[in-house]
């Protein structure tokens, strides 16, 4: 077998010297300080990051040499909600069925006295970092970055798994020159699809990177985050997200009617064969998009032969965004209602199995 180089970014200059970095937290308010004892094994030594939905700390594993991971704790109040702890306890199943070193690694634990997550801890910086300090990338850096996830992709989708959220905040650019997918918050597997039974995807995601059949509501699959990492790599080659605009609705509209800007145009030092890697990956229909996350890293990783087809000849260009658009039945019901609407059938296929089974 093939060995895999596990820092392949530390010949990069733009990801060289990275530092560890992650915006100040206080402490005041988290579930934890530090110094406290989690389980008998988790000693909490840093508050790293906080959201709406839960803390994540920096720990010594105390079980494992006082290794460092890093512990994700939802909010009290979240922790009684079904739907949530049902989402939480699916990112840590898909999480430690996957084993890849371009993929954030979980730790099993056992008999916990509350919900959490534990993960190796990383050290250094998310690409969205990188790209606040310099943007755009070098194209080899960029092209090489973009391999990198293709290869963690593929991983991921030959077990099953949609990542369905990929964007700078999930990718880590460690200092050793390794390379972390991370958030597995939405995404989905077999187990998850066969659960919900549920035809079609909500519309979750990031609206910058979202593909057009997220926006739409529709089933997402390994060629939705092909999309996703198109346009991540559009933002590494030139700066801008594809469809830069102040109006969110405004560019969900956009990536549904239309395309991008050609990339060349924005930065006219790239390559013609860059430009076609990332509007093959940004293709409104799943279908003209490359088949697998493996086709894609192979175009990638041979850029200088890929044949230029003139999409960037072909773009075209969205229809104006109209106010009302997105009160429309079709896209208010998804992004708004396919939630609520995903948990009453989760909830009623519940009930009629347990009815099912009764006497």
């Amino acid at each position: 077998m093939k060995s895999v180089d596990t820092c392949p970014l530390e010949r990069l200059d733009s990801c060289r010297g990275v530092p560890e970095h992650h915006d100040p937290v206080e402490a005041a308010g988290a579930p934890f300080q530090p110094g406290h004892l989690l389980d008998g094994r988790f000693l909490i030594t840093e508050v790293l990051s906080r959201s709406g939905m839960g803390t994540i700390f920096k720990a010594e594993d105390q079980q494992n040499g006082n290794q460092l991971v890093a512990v994700k704790v939802p909010h009290l109040e979240y922790e009684s909600d079904p739907n949530f702890y049902s989402r939480f306890q699916r990112e840590e199943r898909i999480g430690l069925e996957l084993n890849h070193p371009f993929i954030l690694k979980f730790i099993p634990v056992e008999n916990k006295s509350r919900p959490y997550i534990a993960t190796e801890y990383l050290k250094g910086c998310t690409l969205e970092h990188l790209l606040r300090a310099m943007r755009p990338l070098p194209e080899k850096d960029a092209l090489k970055i973009a391999s990198l996830i293709c290869a963690a992709l593929q991983h991921m989708h030959e077990h099953g798994v949609i990542h369905r959220d990929l964007k700078p905040q999930n990718v880590m650019i460690c200092c050793d020159g390794s390379i972390r997918i991370m958030d597995f918050g939405i995404a989905r597997d077999d187990v998850s699809r066969r659960i919900t039974r549920v035809g079609n995807s909500t519309s979750m995601g990031t609206p910058d990177y979202m593909a057009p059949e997220q926006v739409k509501g529709k089933r997402a699959d390994k060629r939705t985050d092909l999309y996703n990492l198109g346009a991540l790599l559009y933002e590494m080659l030139t700066g801008q997200v594809p469809f830069q605009n102040d109006n969110p609705w405004a560019a969900l509209n956009a990536r549904v009617t239309g395309d991008p800007v050609a990339p060349r145009k924005v930065n006219p030092e790239l390559s013609a064969q860059a430009e076609e890697i990332v509007l093959r990956a940004l293709q409104r229909d799943p279908a003209d998009r490359y088949a697998s996350a493996a086709a894609m890293k192979a175009e990638i990783d041979t850029a200088d032969e890929v044949r230029v087809t003139g999409l960037a000849d072909r773009l075209q260009e969205p229809t104006p965004y109209a106010p009302g658009l997105f009160q429309r039945p079709w896209v208010l019901a998804t992004a708004m209602l396919a939630p609520l609407i995903i948990a009453i059938g989760v909830l009623c296929f519940l009930l009629l199995r347990r009815h099912a089974g009764s006497p």
